[in-house]
């Protein structure tokens, strides 16, 4: 039989792009790699129960925990989902549902902002808007900078989740007899949760490790607070904190919370992959 040279060459050619595909897609992994086994060496020998119930403890003295972090992180960022999931969810609805007109236009253009906008940015803002009007540093105001980060991310997922939804099962609902906002709440976001709910842990795993925002809001606290109205630690800024600190035990300390605070991470992109599979509608 005799070869084409052709195609010979063609095939040649396909297995070489092929093997660098390969070889690309490997590099792009080492540096989380690298990022993951660093921080899991330096970090899990810092881990322990006293580490995750304890509060820091003063300058010289050996121990102390994160416990104070753990739990700011936890209030705050959950104080930012229950502010910003409903109005993002909402406006990616009317979005979706409006795809030309002005107020449509210039509020998909103002989501393209805002998601460029720095975190930094976010956060000096807010100290002018809330923290210096209220006189304190707060945990509110750090949730408030956070839900601002979170929006984009819940409205763009909302938005083109739902624009995939076929129009023909909203005629079906209408055909029905149902009103129009049940149509859009009983039928149309139903079928498109999977995408919803992959938006909203995304905004979460987004703002989890932010740091900017809560240094202008939420400042910081060496005590174990569960008060939303005043200034409240967490992971980041005790990670930032004690990372430039002179200290070699809060460098430990530092270092412990770094792993914490990328296990949530990793946890929380795995879980919206799973929630992902789980709630996927076959349209």
């Amino acid at each position: 039989m005799i070869k084409n040279p052709r195609i010979q060459y063609r095939k040649t050619k396909s297995t070489g792009f092929q093997f660098l595909i390969y070889l690309l897609a490997f590099i792009i992994t080492l540096p989380l790699i690298a990022i993951i086994v660093y921080i899991f060496r330096e970090g899990v020998s810092n881990i322990n129960w006293n580490f995750l119930t304890n509060v820091p403890k003063p300058v010289g003295e050996i121990g102390g925990g994160i416990a104070n972090a753990l739990l700011g992180s936890v209030l705050i960022v959950l104080t930012a989902s229950v502010i910003a999931i409903p109005i993002g969810i909402m406006c990616g609805i009317y979005l979706s549902e409006n795809t030309t007109g002005r107020l449509s236009y210039w509020s998909r253009l103002a989501v393209d902002i805002l998601q460029g906008i720095p975190s930094i940015v976010i956060g000096i803002v807010i100290y002018f808007w809330l923290v210096k009007p209220i006189g304190t540093f707060s945990a509110v105001s750090g949730s408030v900078a956070l839900s601002i980060m979170m929006l984009p991310i819940i409205i763009r997922s909302t938005e083109e989740t739902l624009k995939l939804i076929p129009f023909s099962l909203k005629e079906a609902g209408l055909a029905l007899g149902l009103p129009y906002h049940r149509v859009i709440l009983k039928v149309i976001v139903p079928c498109g949760v999977s995408g919803i709910l992959s938006g909203v842990m995304l905004s979460v795993a987004r703002i989890a490790g932010e740091t900017a925002p809560l240094l202008f809001t939420a400042f910081g606290n060496p005590y174990l607070s569960a008060n939303l109205g005043k200034p409240m630690q967490s992971l980041p800024l005790l990670i930032f904190n004690y990372a430039t600190s002179p200290y070699e035990d809060w460098h430990n300390l530092a270092w412990g919370a770094s792993l914490i605070l990328l296990i949530w991470v990793l946890l929380l992109n795995i879980l919206t992959k799973l929630t992902t599979k789980k709630w996927n509608v076959q349209l």
